[in-house]
């Protein structure tokens, strides 16, 4: 597949990705059972896995999202900038923060720190894609979609510079 000079070639499936995420959901609706998350979307790249995750959950969740920037292009800059904060509605109850992927976990290392300080019961992590082979802070997502290696991969939500969000499969960019 090639869209624009990139080379995209697809890794994950929209078939395999719906059925990680219907189990996905069910694994935090099972440990939230008696409780009503607070789940928080990170925009830009979480929206679309967010919007699906919350449709196959079986428990009552609130959504609220939040926006950080830390990549230019393929790299990250390594450092996060708030674009959209943490609500103050997170004050006393278990939050989920969705995000697309976990890469160097300098972004959710910084998440985390931030929502726990506003007063959050507890909070998780649930990742669409881990990226353990590139991680800086020692951060282990509590619910992962996928492991992948050391790829930069756009769609469902992931983008390069912005565009390749609305793609259905997870696709890997190729030189």
């Amino acid at each position: 597949m090639e869209i624009e000079n990139l080379r995209l070639e697809v890794l994950i499936d929209r078939e395999k990705i719906a059925k990680r995420v219907k189990e996905l959901a069910e694994e935090i609706s099972k440990d939230f059972e008696n409780e009503d998350p607070l789940m928080i979307g990170i925009l830009n790249g979480a929206f679309i896995f967010m919007a699906d995750l919350v449709r196959e959950m079986k428990v009552p969740v609130e959504v609220e999202f939040i926006r950080v920037k830390s990549y230019c292009g393929t790299n990250t800059t390594g450092c996060v900038e708030v674009l959209l904060d943490v609500p103050e509605c997170v004050k006393g109850k278990n939050v989920v923060i969705v995000e697309d992927i976990v890469d160097t976990g300098i972004t959710m290392n910084y998440l985390l720190n931030r929502v726990k300080n506003k007063g959050a019961k507890s909070v998780k992590v649930c990742a669409l894609l881990d990226k353990p082979s590139r991680r800086i802070v020692d951060i282990k997502p509590d619910y992962v979609g996928f492991e992948i290696p050391d790829y930069f991969v756009v769609g469902y939500g992931l983008d390069y510079n912005g565009k390749y969000r609305e793609l259905p499969d997870i696709c890997v960019v190729k030189n």
